[in-house]
């Protein structure tokens, strides 16, 4: 019987932070929660800064995921922005790590080849995937569906680096002297393997 793991996503900003819960059971993602948590901006950076790092660790306390993943900061031209969201990104790498969750970064434009399929994505089509793929999920802002992006990139990322460390240590625990099976030499027309010289 195959094990189930939960992950956690997070889309990081100082104003609304949006996360996503899943259970990874073989091939299935199963949606458990997401959401977005807000901070006031009549508050200073410190602050809010607080409040986001209280909400994530209280998240993590309550569905108790196993890995994080986290959406990688791009760079926009208005640098006080940009800044500002490095600050909550800090915030949202920080406080998964001091819960001891294994953390993984996903550039934006990765986030949408493993959900849609193109890294030339729009919001909408991520959105309309992801809703597609986790039939259960509310996704009360975009912030959210973002999140769950990050996470079901993460699950998808997940599998294959499974699937390449259960083949390398399959090959490892093989006896010394023997090696794997040889590969048999496709059949094409009017050649067969007895017929190959």
């Amino acid at each position: 019987m195959t094990s189930r793991t939960r992950l956690l996503g997070i889309d990081p900003g100082l104003r609304f932070t949006g996360w996503g819960i899943i259970d990874v059971e073989g091939n299935r993602l199963i949606h458990v929660a997401d959401g977005v948590i807000a901070t006031d901006g009549d508050k200073p950076v410190p602050a809010r800064l607080c409040a986001l790092y209280d909400a994530l660790t209280a998240l993590i306390q309550t569905h108790k995921p196993r890995e994080a993943a986290v959406e990688e900061t791009y760079v926009n031209r208005n640098g006080s922005s940009t800044l500002k969201l490095g600050y909550a990104r800090g915030v949202a790498l920080l406080a998964p790590a001091l819960e001891g969750l294994a953390v993984s970064e996903y550039g934006a434009m990765a986030v949408k080849r493993a959900v849609v399929g193109t890294g030339a994505a729009t919001k909408e089509q991520v959105e309309m995937m992801v809703r597609r793929l986790l039939p259960a999920a509310t996704i009360s802002r975009t912030d959210a569906s973002d999140a769950l992006a990050v996470v079901i990139c993460h699950a998808h990322l997940r599998a294959s680096a499974l699937r390449v460390a259960a083949g390398r240590a399959s090959v490892e625990s093989r006896p010394a002297g023997t090696r794997a099976p040889r590969a048999r030499r496709p059949v094409s027309a009017g050649i067969t393997p007895d017929s190959v010289g």
